[in-house]
C-alpha cells in the first residue's frame, strides 16, 4: 500500500562509515557480479563490522506509533523491518520464502500448518515459542489494522505441537501467504506484551537482525546489531544510524563526494546528474509500486460523480508518456494488478486504453459537462510534480483544465485522509503493489481498505469479482478473473491506475557492497539490509 497508506516507500540516503583501525585501506577485488534476480548483490568476502548512516525523507507513521500491526506506510515497514520478522519472507522473483518458520504444509486449499525455527530469540533474550506466533497473529486480527484486511478469510489460528502454527481459512485465499510475508504481520514478544512489561506502540522488541539503541521522532534512529540474532554471520554490519533528511540535492553531492555511500533518489534526473561520478554506481531497481489519480465522488456537489465523467478522465491518460516524461522511460503503464507480477492483467486490454482525447471527449458530451475543470493535490516529493503535469498536459488535449495544488507531505495527507467526506477534487499517490497481483486489487474496496472510504463509493459488482479472484488458484483462471477486476476497476475509475514507480539507487562502489533485489514488491528498501557489506577505507 501506498503513500501516508497502503505503502509509501518514502525515497532513503545511506551514508556509510567503517568501523576500521587506523590504516586499513580499501579492498581491491572486484565486486562480484549481481545473482540473477538481484540489481546488486553483497560480498560475501569482505569483512564484517561497520556503521551505515541512512537519510530518509521522513520518519515512520507518527499517527500509529511503532506498533509494526498498525503500520501502513512503507516508510515504516523499512525502519520497522530491522527489528521485527514475519514467518516468511519473498525472494527476488517473489516466492514465497521460509523466514521465522523454517518450512510449512498446506494438507488442504484451506489449511496451512508452520514448522517454527527452534533457534530463534527475542532481542531481550527469551525464546520465540509458537504461543508468541498465534498471540501475534490473534491480535492482528482483532485489530483496526489496514493490513488485517490483506490476510483473507482466517478462521482459526491454533498451535500444532511445541514448534508448530495452524491456519485455518474459511474458504481458499491465494494471497495468503504473500500477505504473511509483510511487516504487520511480524511476530511480537506476547508474554511482555500481555503482562505489559512491553508497549509495541512505544517500544520495539523483535527477532530481527538489530535493536534500537534511540530514537527521536522526525529526527533520527540509532540501531545496533543484535547480538542474539538467530541467523549465523547476519547481520554484517554492526549498527545502522538514520537521519530525517529531505532534501535530494545533499544525497547527490554525498554520492560525487563520498560522503554518502548509498542513495535511493526519487528525482529521474537524479541519475543523469551522477553520470561520470567517479566510484559511484546507479541502478534502477524496477517495483511493483504504482501510481494512481484518486477522483473523489463523494464530496458535495462532486464534480465526478458520474462515472461517464471519471471514464473521459481515465481515457484520455497517456499512460506511455508518463511512464516516458515523468519516471524516466523506467515505468511500465499498470491496471489495478500491478505490471510485472505474474497473472497481472494487460493495460493496453483494458476498456479505456482505446479511446484517447477524442473518446474522452465523446463521454464529456454525453454526460453534458462542459468547460471541466478540477484541481489535483499533490505532495511535492519528486517525481510526483512531473506526473501531475503529465497529466495535466493529457486532459488538456481533452479540454479538461486541470490545477496543480502541490503542497508538503503532511498537508497533502491531512487534506486527502483527514476527513470523511473528503473536500479535494483529485489527488496523486502512490501503492505499493506488493508480491502477490489480487493483493493491491483489494483496495479498490473501500470496505476493506478504509483509508479511501472518504472518498471513494463501493461498488458491489467490483468487490465481489476482487473476492471470487483471490479463491482461486495461481494460473490462467486466476490471470482470467483478475482481468476481469482489471477491467471493472477501470470502468468505475474512482481510482485509476497510472504506471509503476522505479527506484533509482545510487552507491559508492569504493565503500560498501549492498545486496538488493532487482524488483521490489513492498516498498522496503531496507530489505536485505543485514547482508550488505562496507568496505574497509582509511
Amino acid at each position: 500500500m501506498r503513500h501516508p497508506w497502503l505503502a509509501c516507500s518514502l525515497t532513503a540516503l545511506a551514508v556509510i562509515t567503517t568501523a576500521c583501525a587506523p590504516g586499513a585501506t580499501a579492498p581491491t577485488a572486484a565486486a562480484p557480479e549481481a545473482e540473477p534476480g538481484y540489481a546488486a548483490s553483497a560480498d560475501g568476502a569482505l569483512p564484517a563490522g561497520g556503521t551505515l548512516n541512512l537519510q530518509v525523507h521522513v520518519d515512520t507513521g507518527a499517527a500509529s506509533g511503532l506498533d509494526p500491526q498498525l503500520a501502513d506506510v512503507a516508510s515504516s515497514w523499512q525502519v520497522m523491518s530491522l527489528v521485527y520478522e514475519t514467518l516468511v519472507t519473498v525472494g527476488p522473483d517473489f516466492t514465497v520464502q521460509p523466514l521465522l518458520a523454517e518450512s510449512w504444509e498446506t494438507p488442504s486449499p484451506t489449511t496451512y500448518v508452520f514448522k517454527l525455527r527452534d533457534d530463534v530469540v527475542f532481542s531481550n533474550g527469551r525464546r520465540m515459542t509458537a504461543d508468541d506466533v498465534v498471540g501475534s497473529l490473534k491480535r492482528l486480527l482483532d485489530s483496526k489494522s489496514v493490513w488485517r484486511g490483506q490476510l483473507g478469510p482466517v478462521k482459526s489460528v491454533t498451535k500444532s505441537g511445541e514448534h508448530g502454527v495452524k491456519i485455518t481459512l474459511d474458504t481458499p485465499y491465494t494471497p495468503f501467504l504473500s500477505a504473511l510475508a509483510n511487516v504487520p504481520a511480524a511476530v511480537l514478544p506476547m508474554k511482555e506484551v500481555r503482562d505489559g512489561s512491553v508497549d509495541p506502540a512505544v517500544k520495539m522488541v523483535g527477532t530481527g537482525p538489530f535493536t534500537v539503541e534511540d530514537h527521536r521522532q522526525d529526527v533520527s534512529w540509532s540501531f545496533r546489531k543484535n547480538a542474539k540474532y538467530w541467523a549465523p554471520g547476519k547481520p554484517a554490519l554492526d549498527a545502522v544510524n538514520i537521519t530525517v533528511a529531505p532534501e535530494e540535492t545533499a544525497r547527490i553531492a554525498g554520492l560525487q563526494n563520498g560522503g554518502a555511500s548509498l542513495a535511493t533518489l526519487g528525482n529521474v534526473d537524479s541519475a543523469g546528474m551522477l553520470a561520470g561520478a567517479a566510484n559511484v554506481e546507479v541502478v534502477t531497481q524496477a517495483t511493483t509500486d504504482f501510481y494512481y489519480l484518486m477522483l473523489n465522488t463523494k464530496a458535495a456537489s462532486s464534480k465526478f460523480a458520474d462515472p461517464r465523467v471519471r471514464q473521459a478522465i481515465n481515457m484520455a491518460m497517456d499512460r506511455g508518456q508518463i511512464a516516458d516524461v515523468a519516471v524516466g522511460g523506467q515505468g511500465k503503464p499498470t491496471g489495478a494488478t500491478p505490471a510485472g507480477l505474474p497473472g497481472a492483467c494487460d493495460p493496453a486490454r483494458l476498456p479505456s486504453a482505446t479511446g484517447g482525447p477524442e473518446g474522452a471527449k465523446k463521454l464529456l458530451a454525453a454526460a453534458g459537462v462542459r468547460d471541466l475543470s478540477f484541481t489535483l493535490s499533490i505532495y511535492s516529493t519528486e517525481p510526483a510534480p512531473a506526473v501531475a503535469q503529465v497529466i495535466q498536459q493529457n486532459l488538456q488535449q481533452a479540454g479538461i483544465k486541470v490545477n496543480i495544488e502541490q503542497m508538503d507531505e503532511a498537508s497533502w495527507a491531512g487534506k486527502v485522509y483527514g476527513k470523511a467526506p473528503a473536500t479535494f477534487d483529485a489527488a496523486l499517490s502512490w501503492f505499493a503493489g506488493y508480491a502477490d497481483p489480487g493483493m493491491v486489487a483489494k483496495w479498490w474496496n473501500p470496505d476493506v481498505a478504509g483509508f479511501n472510504s472518504g472518498f471513494m463509493k463501493s461498488d458491489k459488482e467490483l468487490n465481489e469479482l476482487i473476492d471470487a479472484a483471490n479463491t482461486v488458484p495461481s494460473g490462467a483462471g486466476r490471470t482470467e478473473a483478475l482481468a476481469k477486476v482489471c477491467a471493472k476497476a477501470d470502468t468505475d475509475a474512482q481510482m485509476i491506475p497510472l504506471v509503476t514507480r522505479p527506484a533509482t539507487i545510487g552507491y559508492r562502489s569504493d565503500a560498501l557492497s549492498p545486496s538488493l533485489y532487482a524488483t521490489e514488491g513492498y516498498g522496503n528498501a531496507l530489505r536485505l539490509i543485514a547482508d550488505t557489506r562496507a568496505k574497509a577505507v582509511r
